[in-house]
């Protein structure tokens, strides 16, 4: 073997070592928040790193009972709607910015983009009295406007960066075919869009399901609390009782991981087309 050889077979064992500790890294904490749910107080305290004693589903049981069973419906209700909101004004606002020329196009955009640099928590107290004043405190619809309306403008960013390296020939041919601008958007341009349109989803899946200063300051019922609200009321209420306290964060951990491991690919091919363009 070659001096070179050698060298880059020593540079892959590295590289795996360096991953594998990255790896336990990561997956250890969520094991070991996974098998505290099993456990009871007495098992936590006296050796926090053995197995369960007895592998009974008794915390995972009370904490459901417990208000994460609404707390999960209404993260989900929440997060559905608002994904397919965003999305949609983000793709059409980005469609007319990308495909089509619009007056002052670029400064629509800067204004759009602009929304990037404005902080959740500036923008707290006069969203506050706006919704008090319109009704809409303390509900899903609070919820639903605020996390619409704050990611847009990175949505639009990033379908519109995607659209700009799309072949303007195909908007022609649509055209000459007798296509409406809603038809060649909803039709043509959409569908060529799916990479990114998939990385958008999960980003903001991401963020809506995690999201806690719009939840905590926005919803003060158990009704419309989402997880992490949720969450920190179960610790609040339940801090003494640790297992069941861990049982409620993995099952709030659970759907997010799985689609993350199910959608990590998509998530690195969008953002690397689309900001790579």
């Amino acid at each position: 073997m070659t001096r070179l050889g050698f060298l880059g077979v020593i540079a892959r064992l590295l590289l795996w070592a360096f991953l594998l500790c990255l790896a336990v890294v990561v997956i250890y904490p969520l094991l070991w928040m996974l098998l505290n749910g099993f456990k009871t107080n007495a098992e936590i305290f006296g050796n926090p790193f053995a197995l369960p004693s007895h592998w009974g589903f008794d915390s995972y049981q009370k904490a459901w009972n417990r208000g994460v069973s609404n707390y999960l419906t209404t993260s989900v209700l929440v997060t559905v709607t608002s994904t397919v909101a965003t999305v949609f004004v983000s793709a059409w606002a980005a469609y007319g910015l990308a495909r089509v020329d619009i007056p002052f196009g670029k400064v629509v955009t800067g204004v759009i983009l602009g929304g990037l640099m404005l902080a959740p928590s500036v923008a707290l107290v006069p969203l506050v009295k706006m919704f008090q004043s319109m009704g809409l405190y303390n509900s899903f619809w609070a919820l639903l406007i605020l996390y619409t309306a704050f990611r847009v403008p990175f949505t639009t960013f990033l379908i519109r960066a995607y659209m700009l390296d799309l072949p303007r020939e195909v908007d022609e041919a649509a055209e000459m075919d007798g296509c409406g601008r809603w038809t060649a958007f909803w039709r043509i341009t959409l569908p060529m869009c799916k990479p990114i349109i998939v990385s958008t989803v999960l980003l903001h899946i991401l963020f809506a399901w995690n999201e806690y200063l719009f939840a905590m300051v926005f919803t003060s019922g158990a009704g419309v609390q989402t997880l992490p609200v949720g969450l920190m009321s179960l610790m609040s209420k339940h801090g003494t009782e640790f297992p069941v306290v861990f049982a409620g964060m993995t099952i709030a951990a659970v759907p997010v991981v799985l689609l993350f491991f199910f959608g990590q690919r998509y998530i690195v091919r969008g953002l690397a087309d689309g900001v790579g363009k």
